[in-house]
C-alpha cells in the first residue's frame, strides 16, 4: 500500500526537512517487506489565496484516485501508536492500494474535505505547527511499520 503525506505549504531546508527525509527512508526500508510503501510527501500551495477552500481544492488534486483519505485534525481520533499500526495494517489488508494523509495549512482542513475523509486522526488537543505535524506523522508511520515488523524501536 502506497502512503502519501499531502500537505499545504513548502518545507524548505532545515531540521524538519532532515527529520522527514530520515523517517521516510526508515519507513520505506522497514515497510517494504510488510507491503507498505513507498512513502511520498506531496507539497501543495494555494497560489490564488483562496483560504481553506482553496487549500482543499489543491489537496484534492494531490490525492491519488481511489485512495483512502485520512485528515490530520484536532477533532480526529487520538490513537496509541499500536492502534495506529493496526489501523494501517487493516487498511493494507483490506486491499487499499493508497492512503493519503492530509495536513492543512495554518487554519487546518476545510470542513468539506474533512467531511469527505475516511478517517480523521489527531495528535492531541493541542494545536501543532503544520510543518511539525509532518515530522510527527512521518515518525509515527515509521513507528507503525516497526511495530508491525516486530522491531524493538517501539517499546511498550
Amino acid at each position: 500500500m502506497r502512503v502519501h503525506i499531502c500537505a499545504v505549504g513548502r518545507l524548505r531546508g532545515g531540521p524538519e526537512a532532515e527529520l522527514i527525509s530520515d523517517y521516510v527512508t526508515r519507513f520505506d526500508r522497514t515497510g517494504r517487506a510488510l507491503g507498505l510503501g513507498p512513502l511520498s510527501v506531496v507539497e501543495v500551495e494555494d497560489r490564488k489565496g483562496g483560504g481553506m477552500p482553496g487549500e482543499a481544492e489543491v489537496l484534492r488534486r494531490a490525492i491519488p484516485k481511489g485512495a483512502l483519505i485520512c485528515c490530520l485534525d484536532e477533532r480526529g481520533k487520538v490513537e496509541a501508536s499500536t492502534a495506529f499500526a493496526r489501523r494501517l495494517a487493516g487498511w493494507r489488508d483490506a486491499g487499499r492500494s493508497d492512503v493519503a494523509f492530509m495536513i492543512g495549512g495554518a487554519d487546518g482542513i476545510d470542513p468539506a474535505l474533512r467531511a469527505d475523509a475516511d478517517h480523521a486522526l489527531s495528535f492531541g488537543a493541542m494545536v501543532w505547527p503544520h510543518m511539525l505535524v509532518r515530522v510527527m506523522l512521518a515518525e509515527q508511520l515509521y513507528r507503525a511499520a516497526s511495530i508491525l515488523a516486530g522491531s524493538p524501536y517501539h517499546r511498550t
